[in-house]
């Protein structure tokens, strides 16, 4: 019986002495402000003048609208009692019509602007991530923790450079 009593108390001495060690092995943890690294990528750079290129025209001509708006505005206020009811009904009507059609154009335009942007961002996110988890393993990090979910971490522990050098490397902007 004692000697039962003795295997026991090692084996429960052995299993202790692993648990201390596991419990004394150190996580190796990094820091990522994710949303900095993708917008910062020569990718999405690259996109984001893309973007306005693309959609510059139409910029350009809800632009023309606005002017052309501003220019009833200023005719029916400097003339006013110089106009016939006739020519001012005109050019409210007129200047109705350009708002109606600016804000029509107005609101076409953010829509196909927040959908390329959110397909672009969406893709790049994804691959970002793909990029982070390479280079946590390459370096040994157990964990990659948000920024955003952080109080504080030492500033060696960011990795948000290392991300972006890494994406540019593997997603040069096209």
């Amino acid at each position: 019986m004692f000697q039962s009593v003795l295997v026991r108390t090692g084996w429960l001495c052995l299993a202790l002495s692993s648990l201390s060690c596991l419990a004394t092995a150190q996580t190796k943890v990094a820091v990522i402000n994710l949303q900095r690294a993708v917008l910062e990528s020569n990718e999405i750079k690259k996109a984001s003048t893309g973007l306005e290129a693309k959609f510059r025209p139409r910029q350009q001509e809800m632009e023309k609208l606005q002017q052309d708006l501003e220019r009833i505005q200023t005719t029916l206020q400097n003339g006013q009692g110089k106009l016939s009811p006739q020519g001012e009904a005109d050019l409210q009507a007129e200047g109705t019509r350009k708002q109606t059609l600016l804000t029509r154009k107005s609101e076409d335009l953010q829509k196909e602007v927040d959908a390329e942007r959110n397909e672009i961002l969406a893709k790049s996110s994804k691959q970002m991530q793909e990029v982070v988890s390479k280079l946590a393993t390459a370096k040994g990090y157990d964990i990659v923790v948000d920024i955003s979910n952080t109080v504080y971490f030492k500033p060696a522990l960011e990795i948000t450079a290392d991300a972006i050098t890494a994406y540019n490397a593997a997603y040069p902007g096209k």
